[in-house]
């Protein structure tokens, strides 16, 4: 009784014509979808709607305000802030900053509301008002006000004033994603227009609205760059391993239509490109390529022992069908184990790709030998030499396999213990690389001005109007002066700074009184006049809630990682149930902190989407082999790449984040691919032609080890193209993934073999 796979071969060159026309009609239909295809920028994509601490944030900003901003660090050339020329320029950009999309307070040291007493009265006004003509006396009074200020030093303005910051607050309405890029154009032509105006002073711009506009420059970066790299390098690569032009022709229409029919089904699906999922064009260019080559591999082999062309396509269907369609399942399945990520864009990232590997089998086993079929033309076979290329390698595996075996064992071993080596650690942004103007501006803000990283906390006083309690304050300022002296932390901006101020000011700016108000209803008094003399937008609505009950902090932090983000925050935590009242006890808030959190929650997540995957593959690998031995066994060749890549990377780099949490579970279905091959080949050979196991294992080398050696190459060449990301979350994932990829095909040259012959007797 024939099988499926008998007269599937037979059936697909007879309808070529009608299985060319549905294939153009299809990819018509589904590259119509890519016109709905977007960018999203917003940093936040990668976080869920359940994640606890996104939930947090939002409910600290509901209650006071969402921190965007755009950030202008303004560096004179002579080291000094404090000339009546670069004063004025500061003022006008504050002033020019107010124009800004969606800006709603400008804060700046020349803008910002100094007080003081004169007579009975509380002056509130301008540090610096018309500077083109103030009196060098007024200069240096600013100076010695500014650089004296807790609210403004290493936030606004540097402790030697040799630098200061223009900082934009942003309230985007979420109605369009253009937004974001709206905002940073016209902050970068602000920055622009400033720097003809004065070329003596050197701006920076940075910001979180500058940081969501390098993620949504980022995939559109790489897409113009990498995916034309990466479709030169795999044609190159096919047409040298090939040497058929038919057969690179062929190979090269279907990764295109393959990435074409992935990025048509995600825009049919309304599924946004960020910055994780642009790596899926250049991933699926590259999985594309393998199903064409163990096709055309065997056919060119099949032409070579004398079959006609058309009788070799139906051959090589026959023989590849079942591991072409399981390389391809557990290739799909290792990448839909992403939905399992924390991180929405590793969804799309493996939904996308996994469109694209299963739309590549398709096309492999339909289009490919449908149009082979019709092409003008001879196929031309490769060398006889060729097909026997690996006979010195398989002799040297089944002759000395007991030593190739416990060698391989022991390489497996060393490289695994590498793994203690690794630190589960993330500097986000360092993923960005110094091509990108935010990173290098951001690196000059934190050496010069103020921290990039911050840590928010909503304090609560336990009854409305509390924030005026003096022990509340006390207790406010005693954890603002611990945060204070934690290395790394570079400002502390808490209300209290505010409070001791103006006790001194209503205390004829008597110095002794710079500290907290004795009485609560003197605190409440004092505030109350100050907030009515604060100019519209400058309001204290971003550090005090509307009953008074809480107020914000705001901890900024210098050069750190999301390891020591989270002790710093376990720390703070034990400080106040140890120092501070019930009321008062909250987790850190903040972007930073989400980030941090984030990488352990996704490793936590992948390590156990890794596992399913696994068991999944493993039972789909048993039932097709029809071998439980068989099956089990080849989970050692499956599950060891992964564990000697992170040991190798633990022994170079040594910190693994969120990029390389899921290259356990996307790698695992890739690396099946040469085991279910190889695997396949032997069993044919045992079973179709009884060969003993060391003939068999020959076999298998034979004809299905250059397709193996093709395929792995061109795998390791895509993701070496897309290491060239200029985001390192991306550059880092197709690093470790090329160096999984090589260590699957040596253990499926050395191990899977030596393992077969002790086994299969």
């Amino acid at each position: 009784m024939k099988r499926f796979e008998d007269y599937f071969g037979e059936w697909v060159v007879n309808r070529r014509w009608w299985i060319i026309v549905a294939t153009a009609i299809l990819v018509l239909a589904a590259a119509y979808g890519m016109r709905f295809l977007t960018f999203n920028n917003d940093t936040r994509v990668f976080f869920s709607n359940e994640n606890p601490q996104l939930q947090a944030l939002e409910a600290l900003e509901n209650t006071y305000n969402k921190i965007s901003n755009v950030l202008f660090a303004i560096a004179p050339k002579n080291g000094n802030v404090f000339t009546r020329k670069t004063l004025a320029a500061v003022e006008e950009l504050t002033e020019a900053s107010w124009k800004m999309p969606y800006s709603s307070r400008v804060d700046s040291i020349t803008n910002f509301q100094h007080t003081r007493a004169e007579e009975d009265d509380l002056i509130v006004e301008n540090l610096v008002e018309d500077a083109e003509r103030m009196s060098e006396e007024d200069i240096e009074r600013s100076m010695k006000i500014g650089l004296s200020e807790p609210e403004l030093v290493k936030r606004l303005i540097s402790p030697t004033g040799h630098v200061t910051g223009v900082n934009v607050t942003i309230l985007l309405p979420g109605k369009s994603r253009k937004e974001v890029p709206e905002v940073a154009e016209f902050a970068r032509k602000l920055a622009d227009d400033f720097r003809k105006t004065h070329p003596e002073i050197d701006l920076y711009l940075s910001g979180s609205i500058m940081s969501d506009n390098a993620f949504g420059e980022v995939p559109q970066k790489d897409i113009s760059t990498l995916v034309p790299a990466m479709f030169i390098t795999l044609v190159i690569l096919v047409g040298l391993s090939l040497r058929s032009f038919v057969g690179t022709l062929a190979t090269t229409i279907i990764i295109l239509i393959s990435m074409i029919t992935g990025l048509g089904l995600a825009g049919w699906l309304r599924i946004s490109i960020t910055v994780a999922s642009v790596n899926a064009p250049v991933i699926i260019l590259t999985l594309a390529v393998a199903d064409s080559v163990h096709l055309l591999a065997t056919m060119f082999h099949q032409i070579h022992t004398g079959k006609g062309k058309r009788e070799a396509i139906a051959e090589s269907l026959r023989i590849n069908m079942q591991p072409v369609f399981l390389t391809s399942a557990t290739t799909a399945i290792g990448f839909l184990t992403m939905n399992f990520s924390d991180a929405p864009p590793f969804h799309d990232l493996g939904n996308i790709v996994a469109m694209g590997v299963m739309a590549a089998f398709l096309y492999a086993v339909l289009f490919l030998p449908a149009l082979i079929a019709v092409l003008p033309g001879r196929v031309k076979p490769r060398p006889e030499a060729d097909c026997c290329s690996f006979n010195r390698l398989a002799n040297f595996v089944t002759n000395r396999h007991k030593l190739v075996f416990r060698g391989t064992l022991v390489v497996i071993a060393i490289l695994t213990v590498g793994i203690l080596r690794i630190d589960l650690n993330d500097n986000f942004l360092k993923y960005f690389d110094e091509s990108y103007d935010f990173r290098r501006a951001t690196d000059f803000v934190q050496e010069n001005l103020t921290g990039w990283e911050a840590i928010e906390y909503s304090l609560e006083s336990g009854e409305p109007g509390g924030i005026n309690n003096p022990e509340y304050l006390a207790a406010v300022e005693a954890f603002a002066n611990w945060y204070r002296q934690q290395p790394k932390v570079v400002h502390v901006s808490t209300i209290t700074d505010t409070m001791k101020r103006l006790n001194k000011n209503m205390h004829g700016d008597d110095a002794s009184y710079y500290r907290m108000p004795g009485q609560r209803d003197l605190a409440a008094q004092y505030l109350l006049l100050y907030e009515m003399s604060l100019p519209f937008g400058l309001d204290l609505n971003n550090q005090i809630n509307v009953n008074k009950s809480a107020t914000r902090m705001i901890v900024s932090i210098r050069d750190t990682t999301q390891r020591e983000l989270l002790e710093l925050d376990e720390k703070a935590r034990q400080w106040l149930k140890a120092n501070a009242p019930e009321s008062m006890f909250t987790y850190g808030s903040g972007l930073s902190i989400i980030w941090a959190h984030l990488s352990w929650r996704n490793i936590k997540s992948m390590l156990g989407a890794s596992f399913w995957a696994l068991l999944l593959i493993s039972g789909i690998l048993i039932a097709a082999l029809r071998s439980i031995r068989l099956g089990v066994l080849s989970l050692l060749p499956n599950m060891a790449p992964a564990l000697m890549a992170f040991g190798v990377w633990g022994l170079l780099v040594g910190q693994v984040g969120l990029g390389l949490s899921v290259i356990a579970a996307m790698t695992l279905g890739i690396v099946v691919d040469d085991t279910v091959h190889f695997m396949s080949k032997y069993l044919r050979a045992r079973r179709e032609h009884p060969m003993s196991p060391p003939d068999a294992v020959r076999y298998s080398f034979n004809t299905v080890g250059t397709a193996m050696w093709v395929t792995t190459v061109t795998l390791v060449a895509g993701f070496l193209v897309l290491s060239f990301s200029g985001y390192k979350m991306n550059a880092q994932m197709a690093l470790m993934s090329a160096i999984t990829i090589t260590l699957a095909l040596g253990l499926d040259f050395f191990l899977l073999p030596t393992l077969l012959m002790k086994v299969d007797r």
